[in-house]
């Protein structure tokens, strides 16, 4: 086989490849939301603080996350939704193609934060970027005299630009502090395991 025909048969298998890691992506987040599900279905304790959890996640894992952590908070504990980026491959397609920007529709688009003096944000990165329903949620809102604290999961890296552009719109809306937790879990197939993902998050 000459050079040029090997070259055509390794550019095949590339584009083939490529084809299937959207389809893989989106089986392994459907896994993960069913295993997610139950633990997200645990009920939580009454809320004794005056702390929010509002969390974005697609597969659950940055839910399981924000769960644990209004859990050990004695939070409050809302999850956004937005049906643009619900589970399957039309709505990870939509996720990608809208990465990096700022808006969505999401559910519910405003919460009451007044009675809160610490707001914790959560989201998965996506192209090194907060995802954006949480974008979203922080132009809607509030944060007069508050502590926020913005926690991502990521599988590679965040921009710190991005971090940054997120941290000034939350302190443009009346935040009084802002700090930044971020959870590297890796890439599909190698990611940490939902307790030391925890574990993790607990260290920091």
């Amino acid at each position: 086989m000459t050079i040029l025909k090997w070259g055509l048969v390794v550019m095949v298998f590339g584009l083939i490849a490529l084809s299937l890691i959207p389809v893989v992506v989106t089986e392994i987040e459907k896994s993960q939301a069913r295993a997610n599900k139950q633990l997200l279905s645990v009920p939580l304790p009454e809320s004794t603080e005056r702390v929010a959890v509002i969390v974005f996640s697609r597969s659950g894992n940055t839910a399981v996350l924000g769960r644990h952590i209004a859990e050990r908070e004695e939070a409050d504990f809302f999850r956004l939704e937005a049906m643009d980026y619900e589970l399957g491959l039309m709505g990870w397609v939509r996720a990608m193609l809208d990465a990096r920007q700022g808006e969505a529709v999401i559910t519910p688009a405003t919460i009451d934060l007044s009675e809160y003096n610490r707001v914790y944000l959560g989201s998965p990165i996506w192209l090194y970027s907060p995802a954006p329903p949480i974008w979203q949620f922080v132009e809607n809102n509030r944060f007069d005299g508050q502590d926020v604290i913005l926690f991502n999961t990521y599988n590679s890296e965040f921009g710190q630009e991005y971090i940054d552009q997120i941290a000034n719109q939350i302190r443009a809306n009346g935040a009084k502090h802002f700090t930044h937790k971020a959870v590297r879990i890796g890439r599909m197939g190698q990611q940490l395991t939902i307790e030391e993902m925890l574990a993790e998050f607990d260290h920091l």
